[in-house]
């Protein structure tokens, strides 16, 4: 958290923008037959032939979704790129190409935005994906990250958040509440830093949620386990706002109630320990969260048998009738009605 005050500093204004692109982008790679032209042209040209295409978006604004004090630029930059693909893979498809845009302050000199083009291009090459296009402009509200993804999926295995019936398991991947957590010790460290900069933290204990937090991982492995499993969920989406959130998205487009059960949320020892460190309810964290980035889907009963011994799934619930509304039963057996209390856009 001590900054390095002898950094080479080349300023943006040195090099334009089109000087800018060819040198942020010049260690890009094509991996994929379907990127027909990548960068360097008006648009990118694809060829899908017979699969269906995916595409989704989002924005990264500094100060809401990012805090450069404890957030490494090259960690964003991964970061950036997973939080595309994780929506990508929630439609059951696979990533091919994606596109960045940046919007930066004079603040910014050259060797930043390097560092974050270095985790955007690390993202690129272990999840086997093209960088195809973008922009970069000036901002005066600091950094602001847009990427969009691209990805296949063959017809008929695509898979919406609308198909979840009634007698459906609800299944989760990995374990939830790790980075949300991490966000707590990096916030408190923070604060801490504030006081006395020459505090270093020992942030040991806590690696892997902190991890979770600054260098989450996409559930690409899914997918394919799915597959090989010869499982097709009914519905799924990734869980980016809390759990909570996701389920209310999921059984409202599906047209469904559901039974969430407290005892098989999975929590990863470090969030439980973490979360009696703060004081904090780890149920709470777990459905209110967010930025886990596992997948949350439902599957037929008749698919229980060939994931009930995988350590990557748990089955978290049951879809039950519209009527029967959507509840948490906790520990106690105590029903709760689910609301949203994740991550809001807007609010106050």
């Amino acid at each position: 958290m001590i900054e390095d005050k002898n950094q080479q500093r080349t300023q943006l204004s040195d090099l334009g923008e089109f000087e800018l692109i060819d040198h942020l982008t010049k260690n890009f790679k094509i991996n994929h037959k379907s990127t027909i032209k990548g960068i360097g042209d008006d648009a990118a040209v694809l060829d899908f032939k017979n699969k269906k295409i995916v595409v989704t978006t989002d924005l990264l604004v500094e100060g809401v979704h990012f805090d450069l004090s404890y957030m490494p630029l090259k960690h964003l930059g991964y970061k950036a790129v997973i939080v595309n693909l994780s929506d990508v893979y929630a439609m059951n498809a696979t990533p091919t190409q994606i596109t960045v845009s940046v919007a930066v302050s004079n603040r910014f000199p050259l060797e930043a935005l390097e560092e974050l083009y270095a985790g955007i291009e690390t993202a690129a090459s272990i999840y086997n994906i093209d960088v195809v296009g973008g922009d970069t402009t000036s901002s005066t509200k600091g950094l602001l990250i847009s990427v969009t993804a691209i990805g296949i999926v063959k017809d008929d295995n695509e898979v919406y958040r609308s198909g979840a019936k009634p007698n459906d398991l609800l299944v989760v991947t990995g374990d939830l509440g790790g980075a949300y957590m991490g966000l707590q010790v990096l916030e408190r460290e923070k604060e801490v830093y504030k006081v006395n900069p020459n505090n270093q933290p020992d942030l040991e204990p806590y690696t892997y949620i902190i991890e979770r937090q600054l260098k989450p991982e996409a559930r690409k492995d899914i997918v394919k386990l799915l597959k090989d499993l010869e499982v097709k969920p009914t519905s799924m989406i990734d869980i980016s706002d809390g759990l909570s959130s996701e389920i209310i998205h999921l059984c409202k487009q599906s047209n469904v109630g559901c039974d969430l059960f407290e005892e098989k949320i999975p929590l990863d020892p470090t969030v439980i320990s973490t979360c009696e460190e703060f004081n904090i309810d780890s149920t709470t964290v777990a459905l209110n969260g967010g930025e886990d980035y596992e997948l949350l889907f439902t599957i037929s009963q008749d698919d229980f048998p060939k994931i009930k011994a995988n350590p990557n799934l748990t089955v978290i619930g049951f879809i039950k009738e519209k009527e029967a509304g959507l509840h948490l039963v906790t520990r106690a057996e105590t029903r709760i009605p689910i609301k949203a209390q994740g991550w809001k856009n807007f609010s106050a």
